[in-house]
């Protein structure tokens, strides 16, 4: 099942587990069950603290559930865990046999308070780089609670279920048999979910630190930069971020980032998290801005309040709050999100293998889920505002060789059409005749680019271009003395990781240029 230089690699992890426990598989004699028991197999003889048992009774066929000392340890994988969740399978295996998890003291101490039986339940595609956050958060409240459980499902693999209960985004959460969040999501704020109290304790030792020097709205790339070089300096550096890696988690492949060849959002997320970590940088996750109140005098310290309740202050301020997809805003977008109105085409496409779906957007973006789509679904129908698709020459070659790909230009959609349960079509405007026509579709696939996270910046003296972008001079620094902006949320052209990180650093430099002048 593994090639031998994965199982070399594997191995040398393997080497980790100092307690020994069973793989218990729950299997028949279909091409899957065969696959899995060569996986699990592989594993077993990797490791002497590592044994295989084919006695176990769970009902999803295949799967296999972690045991220990004779007992279950609350975490189950349904289906092949492969793709981008073989990381969730390894960090299992390392954390049942002993091998101490990176989470802190502190989280691990609420895990185990959390006084309530929860079975979890979640939904997952080998190809989503956001579903192994949720998977291992869950596998590892299942660990250190024996109240809690977790089951990790392959989508693809159980298709009936995904149907019955008409699941159409990954990662899809349950709790107890009903729905509890989709999306990404960190352990952080799965516990702040289930931990009802708390959002308000965090927020309490949030709001009794003391002020900043450089205090860093928002955790993506341009927010780590800042961070790094503000806190080189040797000056009082704070990061608080609504979650740490902000788009860049929702993020595939990555190949233009200077000196890195190829990597993938998340992994280049955690990068960045762990540099900003190798210095005295107070990180504070799950923290969305909601209002800026600037220095009442000059030199004086901003306040930033949080949605939490939490308010931080501090002499300077760098705003990296990025962007997000930008939505239609047309009649049944926001009823249809996750029912089959997406914004991952690689998270969420093979939820829609062997049906009919739409990409809205003929820029790269639209253009490269066209193409990605086309592999895994039976029919892609890509729409384009314009009269012709603004992508790079080579993909629009490539798309229109894709004998299952058709492309409408000219064509505004007008609305998003459903059962009332899920996605059934699609109406758009000809916009050289002005006729609305109907496409009959089972997915939508949003792509028409950017807008930036400034609404709570509207009312401030923050100067704001037309489009709701910051506006800053050469050095990072906004209308408001003293505040500075970094990254996609600003006026800077190209919206590109490397340029973000250059803004970043400039804004931290502009900071502590100015601190040292007041």
């Amino acid at each position: 099942m593994l090639d031998d230089s994965l199982k070399t690699q594997l191995k040398a992890y393997l080497e980790k587990v100092t307690q020994p426990f069973e793989l218990v598989a729950t299997l028949d004699d279909g091409d899957k069950s065969r696959e899995l028991h060569g996986l699990l197999s592989d594993i077993a003889a990797l490791s002497d603290n590592i044994t295989l048992s084919t006695a176990g009774t769970d009902q999803r066929v295949p799967s296999f559930a972690l045991h220990r000392d004779g007992a279950a340890t609350g975490i189950v994988f349904a289906g092949i865990p492969l793709g981008h969740e073989f990381t969730s399978l390894v960090l299992a295996l390392l954390q049942v046999g002993g091998h101490p998890p990176k989470a802190s003291a502190e989280v691990i101490e609420q895990i185990k308070a959390l006084d309530a039986d929860m079975h979890f339940e979640t939904y997952y595609s080998l190809s989503c780089q956001n579903c192994p956050d949720v998977v291992q958060a869950l596998n590892l409240m299942a660990l250190f609670n024996p109240r809690i459980s977790h089951d990790a499902i392959d989508g693809a693999l159980f298709q009936d279920e995904v149907e019955a209960r008409e699941v159409m985004s990954v990662p899809s959460v349950y709790l107890n048999g009903k729905p509890f969040d989709q999306g990404r999501m960190s352990l952080e704020q799965i516990l702040a979910k289930v931990d009802t109290g708390a959002e308000k304790r965090e927020a309490e030792k949030i709001s009794a630190r003391d002020a900043f020097d450089v205090l860093t709205i928002g955790g993506g790339p341009a927010g780590a930069a800042t961070a790094i070089y503000a806190a080189r300096k040797g000056i009082r550096t704070g990061v608080a971020a609504e979650r740490f890696g902000g788009q860049v988690l929702d993020t595939m492949a990555i190949e233009n980032f200077i000196s890195v060849q190829e990597t993938e959002g998340p992994k280049l997320a955690t990068a960045l998290e762990e540099h900003v970590k190798q210095y005295d940088v107070d990180i504070m996750n799950l923290q969305r801005a909601v209002e800026l109140v600037p220095a009442s005098v000059p030199g004086g310290e901003h306040e930033v309040r949080f949605a939490s309740g939490a308010s931080l202050k501090s002499q300077t301020l760098v705003l990296a709050t990025g962007a997000r997809w930008r939505e239609m805003n047309v009649p049944g977008e926001a009823e249809y999100r996750n029912k089959g109105v997406a914004y991952c085409p690689h998270c969420d496409g093979p939820l829609f293998k062997g049906k009919h779906v739409a990409v809205i957007g003929g820029g790269n973006s639209g253009v490269e889920a066209a193409i990605d789509l086309a592999g895994i679904v039976a029919h892609v129908t890509l729409f384009e505002f314009m009269d012709e698709l603004r992508a790079d020459a080579v993909l629009q070659k490539k798309l229109e060789s894709l004998p299952n790909v058709d492309i409408i230009k000219g064509a505004r959609t007008t609305e998003i059409n459903g059962d009332g349960n899920r996605v059934n079509g699609l109406s758009y405007e000809e916009r050289a005749s002005g006729e609305i026509k109907q496409v009959a579709l089972e997915g939508v696939f949003v792509q028409i680019g950017l807008v930036p996270n400034t609404e709570w910046l509207k009312d401030s003296p923050v100067e704001l271009s037309e489009r709701g972008e910051i506006i800053t001079d050469a050095r990072g620094m906004t209308s408001v003395p003293g505040v500075f902006a970094a990254g996609d949320v600003t006026t800077v052209p190209y919206k590109q990781i490397v340029i973000a990180v250059g803004s970043g650093a400039t804004a931290a430099l502009g900071a502590f240029d100015y601190l040292i002048r007041q």
